[in-house]
């Protein structure tokens, strides 16, 4: 399973710009940008070879709503929640993975 070790947001103009690096499925680096707002529209991804947008929702003021796709297909939907102390970030998602698996993660980050 592919594996996130650093996630940066940050402001970019009128939008938010989110980098990732960790590693992919084959244990190899990975590196991927999204630049959009959070507002359920989907914005470009460069870098991830499974999945071309992504769309976040801001549900409430510690919670976003997340959406993959890849060719127009929603692939993965999940929720981002961070603590009130803002010092965890827990992600839960499902989806259809490449080879066409279901699945379904929970991750929990700790800010540096």
């Amino acid at each position: 399973m592919a594996k996130n070790s650093t996630l940066v947001c940050e402001v970019a103009g009128d939008n938010v710009k989110v980098t990732v690096d960790g590693t992919d499925n084959d244990a190899k680096p990975a590196h991927n940008e999204w630049t959009g707002k959070f507002d359920g529209k989907d914005y470009a991804v460069t870098g991830d070879p499974n999945s071309d947008e992504r769309s976040y929702d801001k549900i409430d003021d510690r919670t976003l709503g997340l959406t993959v796709k890849k060719g127009g297909k929603v692939t993965v939907t999940g929720r981002i929640v961070v603590s009130a102390d803002g010092k965890t970030r827990t992600v839960s998602t499902s989806g259809t993975d490449p080879q066409g698996k279901k699945f379904k993660n929970t991750a929990m980050y700790d800010k540096q």
